[in-house]
């Protein structure tokens, strides 16, 4: 397993990840805005912008975009997005990371070790502690959070989606 930028090198793997979702259903967190490009060419040109303040939209922040990849098969298990800083949404519902694992491979301590690889590059960029959430009731999530050093600190409410959102602390000062 291997935790790397995309690049056009994985485009059939990254769109059979995507088809997997719309086929299936749920929440493609940690992936952008990868629902809505049936090209991969166009997602990762949003990626490469999305690296830097100066090419993020904004209503963005930069963000930093990775995928998990089974090296047999180069299948694309898993995403993950760290998000540099925050603006006002991402402090009180989302967090610094969004990730999610294709259907298919849950269950398989995936998520776990994505969230894992990707504290220390956190921590390169300057963030010491690192916030998560995951909708309330989500047990997979909360275990990835809490296996990885996440503290629970409050659960808020996203009026617009009618959910509600448990809030994690993971502490880098230490590692």
């Amino acid at each position: 397993m291997k935790l790397i930028e995309p690049t056009i090198e994985y485009d059939a793997q990254i769109q059979a990840y995507r088809q997997e979702f719309l086929d299936l259903g749920g929440s493609m967190d940690g992936c952008g805005s990868l629902r809505r490009f049936d090209r991969t060419e166009d997602w990762l040109d949003q990626v490469e912008a999305l690296k830097k303040p100066e090419t993020t939209p904004p209503e963005l922040v930069p963000m930093s975009q990775y995928i998990y990849v089974r090296e047999e098969g180069k299948k694309v298990v898993g995403v993950i997005q760290i998000r540099h800083y925050f603006n006002e949404f991402l402090e009180k519902y989302a967090g610094h990371i969004g990730y999610s694992v294709c259907p298919s491979e849950r269950r398989k301590g995936y998520a776990t070790a994505m969230l894992r690889l990707v504290l220390p590059k956190c921590k390169a960029l300057g963030i010491d502690r690192v916030l998560i959430s995951c909708v309330q009731g989500n047990e997979g999530s909360r275990r990835v959070i809490t296996n990885n050093g996440g503290v629970y600190e409050s659960t808020v409410r996203l009026a617009e989606r009618d959910v509600y959102l448990e809030r994690y602390w993971i502490d880098l000062s230490e590692r």
